[in-house]
C-alpha cells in the first residue's frame, strides 16, 4: 500500500513538473544565436508592430520573462530574445506581438484574460493577510476552528490563480497558432526547414502559464495537507 502511494505520489510529481522542464528545454534548445537570421527578437518585435500597424505599442527588455502588458502596452522580451538572433527569440517576439495585436483588435479574449488577472492578484494579497493573520488570531482567541477556517479561505483564493492560468490557455493558444505562426510563414520570415521547430517553440510559449498553473497545484496541495 506505502509502495502504491509512493508511486502515485511520484507521477503527481512528474505531471507537475514535467511541463515545465519541456517548456524550459524547449525554449533552450533553439535558443543558440543563427548568423541566417537578418534581425533578433527586439527587432522583429518592432517591425510586426509597424507592419501590423499596432500604434502606441513599444518593445523593452525585461528580467521578469517574456509578455505583453496591456496596461502599459509595452511587449517585453527577455534579455536572450531582445539581443539575440536565435529561434526562440524569433518565435516568442512573434507570440507576444501576437497579443498586441489582439489588444489592437479589442478582442474578447485577451480583455477577459485582463480581468481575470486583475482579480487574482486581489485575491493573491488577501490570501497572504489570511495567512498572515492567522497565527496572530491563534494566539489572541487561542481558537483552533478559527485558524483553519481562515487557511481554508486563503487556500480557496491561491486557487483562483490556478483557474486563471487555466483560462488563459485559450488566449496564448491563439496568441501562438492564429497569430504568429500564419505571421512567420506568409510573411516568409522563417524558412520551411525551421517551421517545426518554431512551432514546438510556440506550444511551449502557449504552455508557460499551464506549467504555471500546475506548479501553483503544488503550493495549494502543500496547504491543504498543512491543514489537514
Amino acid at each position: 500500500m506505502v509502495l502504491i502511494a509512493g508511486i502515485g505520489f511520484l507521477l503527481i510529481l512528474a505531471a507537475i513538473y514535467a511541463p515545465q522542464y519541456w517548456v524550459k528545454h524547449t525554449m533552450e534548445k533553439h535558443s543558440e544565436p543563427r548568423a541566417d537570421f537578418p534581425g533578433t527578437g527586439g527587432e522583429l518585435a518592432r517591425h510586426l508592430l509597424e507592419t501590423f500597424e499596432v500604434e502606441n505599442v513599444s518593445v523593452e527588455e525585461t528580467e521578469r520573462g517574456d509578455h505583453y502588458d496591456p496596461q502599459d502596452r509595452v511587449v517585453r522580451l527577455s534579455s536572450k530574445n531582445f539581443h539575440d538572433p536565435s529561434l526562440t527569440a524569433i518565435a516568442v517576439a512573434a507570440h507576444e506581438v501576437g497579443h498586441a495585436i489582439q489588444h489592437h483588435r479589442d478582442e474578447r479574449g485577451l480583455k477577459n484574460r485582463h480581468r481575470l488577472v486583475s482579480i487574482a492578484m486581489v485575491t493573491d494579497k488577501i490570501a497572504g493577510i489570511f495567512f498572515i493573520a492567522a497565527p496572530v488570531l491563534f494566539v489572541i482567541v487561542r481558537a483552533p476552528a478559527a485558524i483553519f477556517a481562515m487557511i481554508a479561505l486563503g487556500i480557496m483564493l491561491l486557487a483562483v490563480r490556478v483557474l486563471v492560468h487555466l483560462f488563459t490557455l485559450p488566449v496564448e493558444y491563439d496568441a501562438s497558432f492564429n497569430k504568429a505562426l500564419p505571421i512567420l510563414k506568409q510573411g516568409g520570415y522563417l524558412q520551411g526547414k525551421d517551421l517545426a521547430a518554431a512551432q514546438s517553440v510556440l506550444k511551449a510559449a502557449a504552455l508557460t502559464y499551464v506549467a504555471g498553473a500546475l506548479m501553483s497545484l503544488l503550493n495549494l496541495a502543500r496547504w491543504i495537507r498543512l491543514l489537514r
